[in-house]
């Protein structure tokens, strides 16, 4: 069974930035598609950004310019960068592969 565990998340200023990365295992890592979703604070799950097996990104319009999605296969972890964080970024991330969730982290962005 994938598992799946994502660390990095924190408190941070407006305008600062933050690195999550999500470490699996018990997968093919490099064959795998890998998302990363947020939840805000009392409303749903939202997708974050993508990227492929071949490192294809993509990123949902909120994020784009700011952050940024890798992966390292021979690390088994898939990474997001985030730059120039606003209050609306506020939200447990998590990431998904193979059907599969993390646990999540949170991310604050305040003053």
């Amino acid at each position: 069974q994938v598992q799946l565990v994502e660390s990095g998340g924190g408190l941070v200023q407006p305008g600062g930035s933050l690195r999550l990365s999500c470490a699996a295992s018990r997968i093919t890592f490099s064959d795998y598609v890998g998302y990363w979703y947020r939840q805000p604070p009392g409303k749903q799950r939202e997708w974050v950004a993508t990227i492929t097996a071949s490192g294809k990104t993509t990123y949902t319009d909120s994020v784009k310019g700011r952050f940024t999605v890798s992966r390292d296969n021979a690390k088994n972890t898939i990474y997001l960068q985030m730059n120039n964080l606003k209050p609306g970024d506020t939200a447990v991330y998590d990431c998904e592969m193979d059907f599969t969730r993390g646990q999540g982290t949170q991310v604050t962005v305040s003053s």
